[in-house]
C-alpha cells in the first residue's frame, strides 16, 4: 500500500472517530437532559401529593413533612390554580407581572406546552390543577445540545477545509512537479535548435528569418524558465516596467492578427519596480491574449502604463463583449473559463504571480458590452 493511500485511510479514520465522540457527547447530553427532566416531574408530583394532603387534612394529620415538600421548592416556576378558580404563583421571583391575569394565562399556555399539568385529585374529584415551568438550571441545559450541533456543524467545515486544503496542496505539488518535467524536457530539442540556428546563419539563408527563427527559440527557453520556476522562491529585481511590459506586448503584437488595433502608451521616464522578468511577461501576455480572444481576433487592444500614489499601474483594456459583474471575482479562480476549450489557468495565474509573487495588486473594471480593463498595480521602487 502506498504512503498516499496510508495517509487518507488514517485521515478517515480520525475524521469518523471525531464524529462519532462528538455524536457520542450530544446523545449522552440529551439522555441526561430527558432524565433530569423526568426527576424535575417527579418532584412536582411529590409537591402535588404534599399539597393535597395539606388540602385534606384533619386534626389528626401530621403537617410537618408536607409543609418542608412544598418548601423545599424553590427552583421550577409554578402555577396552582384551585377549584374556586384561586391562582397561587411560586418562584417567579421579582416579576411584577404576576398579578396581572392575561400574564398568568400566557404562564399556564406556555407551561403547559412544556410539561403535562398535574392534576391534584381526592376521591375521584380534581381539587386544583398544578402548572410549571422548567428550572433555570434545565432552561440552560436545554441549549447545550445545540450548542454541541453547533460545535459539530463548525467541526465539519474545519474538517472540509482541512481536507480540500490538504488536497490542493497535493495537487499543487503535482502540477508543480509537472510544469518542471515539462522545462526539463523542452531543455533537449532547444539545445538542437539552437544548434540548427546556428548552421541556418552559415549557409544562403535569409538573416530576417534567421533573426524570427532565433526570436522564437528565445522565446522557448523563456516558457521553459517559467515552468521552471513554479513552486520555487522567486527572485526579484529593479526593473523598468515599461521596458519589461512593452518586450510582452511587442512580442505578441507581431504575431497577432492584422485585424487588432494595438496601442501602447507610457511616459518617457522609466518607473521601477521590483519584477521577476520571466513571469511578468508570462502576466502581461496572458492579459493581452485574453484580451485578443474576446475580440474574437478583431477590435482595439490598448495596453497603458503609469504611476501615482507609489504604485506602477499598468492596464490592458480591450474592446470585447465584457464580463459581467457577478463574475468579476470568480474570473480568478482556477478552472473557471467562458472558451469552450479552455483550461480556466490563465487569469488564475495572473492572479498569483502578482498578487503571491510580486505583492501587487489585480483588478478588473468591465460590464457586458462595453469592453474590459485589468489592471495590474505594483509597488514603485526608487
Amino acid at each position: 500500500m502506498s504512503f498516499s493511500k496510508q495517509k487518507n485511510i488514517i485521515r478517515w479514520i480520525l475524521i469518523v472517530a471525531s464524529f462519532f465522540i462528538v455524536s457520542l457527547i450530544l446523545w449522552n447530553t440529551y439522555s441526561f437532559f430527558q432524565k433530569f427532566k423526568d426527576e424535575e416531574r417527579t418532584k412536582m408530583q411529590v409537591w402535588a401529593s404534599a399539597q393535597r394532603t395539606l388540602s385534606t387534612a384533619s386534626g389528626n394529620t401530621e403537617m410537618q413533612l408536607p409543609l418542608e415538600i412544598i418548601a423545599s421548592n424553590t427552583s421550577n416556576p409554578m402555577i396552582l390554580v384551585n377549584i374556586e378558580g384561586n391562582i397561587f404563583t411560586s418562584n417567579f421571583g421579582d416579576d411584577e407581572n404576576v398579578n396581572d391575569s392575561i400574564f398568568i394565562q400566557r404562564k399556564i399556555r406556555q407551561f403547559s406546552g412544556v410539561n403535562t399539568p398535574i392534576e391534584i385529585m381526592h376521591d375521584g374529584e380534581v381539587l386544583a390543577t398544578l402548572y410549571y415551568g422548567n428550572s433555570s438550571l434545565l432552561n440552560k441545559l436545554k441549549y447545550y445540545p445545540l450548542a454541541l450541533l453547533l460545535i459539530i456543524i463548525l467541526f465539519s467545515g474545519v474538517v472540509y477545509f482541512f481536507y480540500r486544503a490538504s488536497t490542493v496542496m497535493e495537487q499543487n505539488k503535482l502540477w508543480a512537479g509537472m510544469a518542471k518535467e515539462t522545462a526539463h524536457q523542452i531543455g533537449t530539442p532547444l539545445s538542437s535548435l539552437l544548434g540548427w540556428a546556428e548552421i541556418l546563419k552559415t549557409e544562403k539563408v535569409d538573416q530576417a528569418i534567421v533573426e524570427e527563427i532565433e526570436k522564437d527559440i528565445d522565446r522557448l527557453q523563456v516558457i521553459a524558465d517559467r515552468f521552471s520556476k513554479i513552486g520555487s522562491a522567486t527572485i526579484l529585481e529593479k526593473m523598468d516596467v515599461i521596458e519589461q511590459t512593452r518586450d510582452a506586448y511587442d512580442y505578441l503584437k507581431t504575431r497577432s492578427s492584422k485585424l487588432v488595433q494595438f496601442n501602447f502608451t507610457a511616459p518617457e521616464k522609466p518607473i521601477y519596480a521590483d519584477l521577476n522578468a520571466q513571469l511578468f511577461s508570462w502576466t502581461i501576455e496572458n492579459l493581452v491574449v485574453n484580451g485578443i480572444d474576446a475580440m474574437k481576433g478583431k477590435g482595439t487592444l490598448s495596453v497603458d502604463v503609469s504611476s501615482g500614489g507609489g504604485f506602477a499601474k499598468i492596464r490592458v483594456t480591450d474592446t470585447g463583449k465584457g464580463i459581467p459583474w457577478n463574475n468579476h471575482q470568480i474570473i480568478f479562480e482556477p478552472g473557471f473559463t467562458t472558451k469552450k476549450r479552455g483550461w480556466g489557468l490563465g487569469l488564475s495565474l495572473v492572479k498569483r504571480i502578482v498578487e503571491d509573487y510580486h505583492k501587487g495588486k489585480v483588478k478588473v473594471h468591465s460590464s457586458s458590452r462595453k469592453g474590459t480593463t485589468m489592471q495590474i498595480s505594483l509597488k514603485v521602487v526608487t
